[in-house]
């Protein structure tokens, strides 16, 4: 039975994961922020754990409650979208704080403390990033902070392929498409379930040619 953690696993597309890894029969830890929200996690037969991406205190600690824990598959889910622009409209000191810390800082900090877990499941770590944080693929300024944070992410990412990649684990950004979740509105034209069934095969066959890439829900190559 293979371990998959989701991290940010309450809404949208980490509550899908969730929801499918379960019924498939995987032993599945979802990580919830608010009390209220752990309940929906163990109905669908999740363990859960307390993680505020937003607490230092609460990220250092998801570590020793793994205890060592072999992890097959990490998912790094959480995020938040920030002030919708359509120019080069500044962020807020606020805005920009609560976008990096959240969608940058704690894959930073969480990715070390799962590493000796992953390793031991020779596993994988798929952060969810986005086809706006693709550099070589912008064409305009919309949205510019959720594109620096998710361009962040992208490069936190391949940092820690190179490095855990030698120690046999596959680290990869993926971009979900345009989902219909809170974050993403109801005019977006693709249904969680499918997303987060196309990310699984995705997920599913990567190997370690897969290791630092950017890579679609279609399984397509993103440029950085």
């Amino acid at each position: 039975m293979s371990t998959v953690l989701v991290v940010g696993a309450t809404r949208g597309i980490g509550l899908e994961f969730v929801r499918q890894y379960a019924a498939d029969g995987a032993r599945v830890i979802g990580t919830f922020r608010h009390a209220q929200d752990a309940d929906k996690l163990r109905a669908l037969g999740a363990r859960t754990l307390h993680l505020d991406a937003l607490d230092p205190d609460s990220v250092a600690a998801l570590g020793p409650h793994l205890d060592g824990q072999p992890i097959d598959i990490a998912l790094l889910v959480a995020g938040v979208y920030g002030p919708d622009t359509a120019d080069l409209t500044p962020p807020s000191r606020e805005q920009f704080d609560m976008v990096m810390r959240t969608n940058v800082l704690t894959p930073m900090q969480l990715i070390p403390l799962l590493a000796q877990n992953l390793q031991a499941a020779q596993g994988k770590l798929a952060a969810i990033s986005s086809r706006l944080g693709s550099i070589g693929l912008a064409a305009d300024a919309q949205n510019w902070l959720y594109r620096a944070s998710k361009a962040a992410l992208n490069s936190v990412v391949k940092s820690a392929s190179i490095e855990l990649g030698a120690r046999g684990v596959v680290c990869m950004a993926l971009s979900p498409g345009w989902v219909r979740t809170d974050m993403g509105g109801s005019s977006a034209p693709l249904d969680v379930r499918d997303s987060v069934s196309a990310l699984r095969r995705v997920i599913a066959a990567a190997n370690r040619s897969h290791n630092g890439r950017f890579l679609n829900y279609t399984g397509e190559q993103y440029e950085w």
